[in-house]
């Protein structure tokens, strides 16, 4: 009752009279008819930033096929290409626009676009959006969206005086933006932004420019909040991970972390190795002296010792991980060469290990240790990171439920028999307690506690963490066994039986969701031929290959999925050409778009999550209402 009191105090300070309130009663329940805003899911972009930057510009598709809507009438699609081209790339097209270019109609169009868009919002998001996009053109163009005078001269008057002045450009420019800014109403990422391609700090610093935006978590992405915090395993892993592709640009332009102590421990203890085994996948380089592959696989192999002798030291410190038999440096026999693995034997590949104690392999020497310290407070300082990281815990978590849609990366763990997987390492919790109890400690990581800031490496890499999904990660195998058939990485039985109905409405059930619901989940590419819609459609799966090294096994770069008030499509992406040729020839990513959910009519607002928290806003209206009326 108390809470109650206080709540209605509160609104009474707002809203003073009941004139005010039937006001906004009568302004919110307006809003409930609206139409649903366009959503739009994407996951493991994988550091890949032009092809992301380009499908954030066009909305995997969204504003050209508005343009058709709207123009196919008036404009051929050579004209329509060159308007959406302009949309996505003002600054670039207008630099290079002749005489033939038509300010004055383009101005037109793109304010008639415009005005399609704001239809499914209300005024007050409209101009939200505008002005924190537009700044100093925000009320002009708020003007000419929302005032009946945009057929009269009135708006011609303010059009010419714009192009007259000198303000064609910057106005252009103001409305693309805006264009791009309001298209989308909710962007969600659906985890793994970082590693494989080359800047995911290009992607965040994109993601933090976006009006409404939600992140759940990949391993990849918890691997490095774990760095971002201290952890010494994370930063050797995450170092490690950018050698294997070849982004020091990543470490050194991006966040400021220099790798020249790790060069100079490479240079001391392993010039006389050839590391081929640890060689770049790719030879993006940001500097010329990392030009040598050797160098950049001899720091790999520096690095990646260091990182095993610290994720062997941190599996002693916690048994309960179940991970004994991942502390492969033990398991590894230095005077044959061989290691290990399920009781059998298997020859390494490298047989040169200067820094490994045979008798106490997990040992760190001095040179190591003073590297490590040096990682440490390298990645902890790192402004950039630290902003980012910042980021990434106020806008992400674990998993999502938006508008009865249920969104997480990796899995929910299950046992063999299909049951909720308990897991020791997070205290015998399964199900959406796992979860819950998973994020708790991903943001207790950052507050100093040494136990959850070791379970960020088990999110990574740990066996059935819901994250990676996995018994095991064979980076060991893969670096350093040239048997093939131990890189085997079993997944979490949660894949043998995602294509099951049933299965998907337990999950649906576990997070209080009704069974028409979805889940939409990343993590494990869908390769050729394979369907990503599962469960008669209940799971929808959008990993579809955005890092390159996938296209030959997924026949696309990427999947989206759009759910607007019409219902969803999924759109698989080819390879992006590149952001030149968009510019210059107008050429966007080609996408297969196709329908799987089509709804008799359109969704509003009041179907939808924020059509709940309207009418409880309206509830406590009335009761206010009731007060000031002596009826309360």
């Amino acid at each position: 009752m108390y809470y109650r009191e206080k709540l209605l105090c509160e609104l009474s300070k707002k809203y003073k009279s009941e004139e005010s309130v039937i006001a906004e009663i009568a302004r919110l329940s307006s809003e409930l008819s609206l139409s649903k805003g366009t959503e739009h899911f994407m996951s493991d972009i994988h550091g890949e930033y032009e092809a992301f930057s380009h499908i954030c510009r066009n909305a995997s598709g969204v504003i050209r096929r508005k343009i058709d809507m709207l123009f196919s009438h008036e404009m051929n699609d050579d004209e329509r290409a060159e308007l959406a081209s302009l949309i996505y790339y003002p600054k670039e097209k207008l630099a290079r626009r002749d005489d033939s270019f038509d300010a004055h109609t383009t101005i037109i169009k793109i304010i008639k676009l415009l005005s399609v868009i704001c239809e499914k919002y209300t005024q007050d998001t409209v101009r939200e959006r505008i002005k924190s996009e537009c700044q100093d053109y925000a009320e002009l163009i708020f003007e000419l969206i929302f005032t009946h005078r945009q057929g009269d001269e009135t708006r011609e008057t303010l059009i010419r005086a714009i192009t007259r002045l000198g303000g064609t450009n910057s106005f252009i420019v103001a409305l693309s933006r805006a264009v791009r800014a309001l298209v989308i109403d909710r962007w969600h990422i659906v985890g793994d932004i970082f590693d494989r391609g080359a800047r995911a700090d290009i992607v965040i610093d994109e993601l933090m420019r976006m009006p409404s935006v939600d992140i759940e978590w990949g391993n990849h992405d918890v691997l490095w909040l774990g760095a971002s915090a201290g952890s010494p395993a994370c930063i050797a892993t995450a170092i490690s991970n950018s050698l294997s592709y070849g982004n020091i640009e990543l470490l050194e332009r991006g966040y400021g972390i220099s790798l020249s102590p790790l060069m100079q421990l490479a240079d001391k203890y392993y010039s006389e190795s050839e590391a081929d085994a640890f060689m770049p996948r790719a030879n993006q380089k940001s500097d010329a002296v990392y030009a040598d592959r050797g160098l950049i696989a001899r720091m790999n192999k520096a690095i990646s010792i260091i990182r095993y002798k610290l994720e062997g030291a941190l599996i002693h410190r916690h048994p309960e991980y179940l991970m004994q038999d991942r502390i492969m440096l033990e398991r590894v026999d230095f005077s044959r060469c061989e290691i290990d693995i399920d009781g059998k034997k298997y020859a390494l590949s490298e047989r040169f290990f200067p820094t490994v104690d045979a008798d106490s392999p997990l040992k760190l020497n001095l040179d190591e240790q003073l590297l490590v310290n040096h990682l440490v407070g390298a990645f902890s300082e790192s402004d950039r990171l630290k902003r980012q990281a910042k980021f990434l815990l106020s806008v992400g978590g674990m998993y999502k439920i938006y508008n009865r849609n249920l969104l997480f990366h990796g899995c929910i763990p299950l046992d063999e028999g299909g049951d909720f997987l308990a897991l020791d390492a997070a205290g015998g919790l399964s199900g959406r307690a796992l979860m819950d109890e998973c994020e708790s400690r991903v943001r207790s990581a950052f507050s100093g506690d040494e136990e959850a800031l070791d379970f960020t490496w088990f999110l990574w890499c740990g066996r059935n963490s819901p994250l990676s999904a996995r018994e095991r990660i064979t980076s060991f195998e893969r670096q350093l066994v040239s048997d093939k058939s131990t890189y085997t990485e079993k997944k979490n039985p949660y894949y043998k039986v995602w294509n099951s109905r049933e299965l998907a409405v337990k999950i649906l059930n576990e997070f209080s969701l009704p069974p028409h619901s979805h889940i939409i989940n990343g993590h494990i590419p869908v390769k050729r031929g394979e369907n990503p819609i599962k469960a008669d459609g209940r799971v929808i799966v959008i990993d579809g290959g955005f890092s390159a090294g996938f296209h030959c096994d997924t026949a696309a770069a990427g999947y989206t999925l759009i759910y607007n008030a019409d219902g969803m499509r999924l759109a698989a992406h080819k390879a992006f050409p590149g952001k030149e040729r968009a510019i210059l020839e107008n050429r966007d990513i080609h996408s297969d778009i196709w329908v799987f959910e089509k709804k008799s009519r359109k969704i509003s607002v009041r179907e939808l999550d924020a059509g709940d928290d309207i009418r409880a806003r309206i509830t406590d209206l009335i009761e206010l209402l009731e007060l000031y009326r002596g009826n309360g």
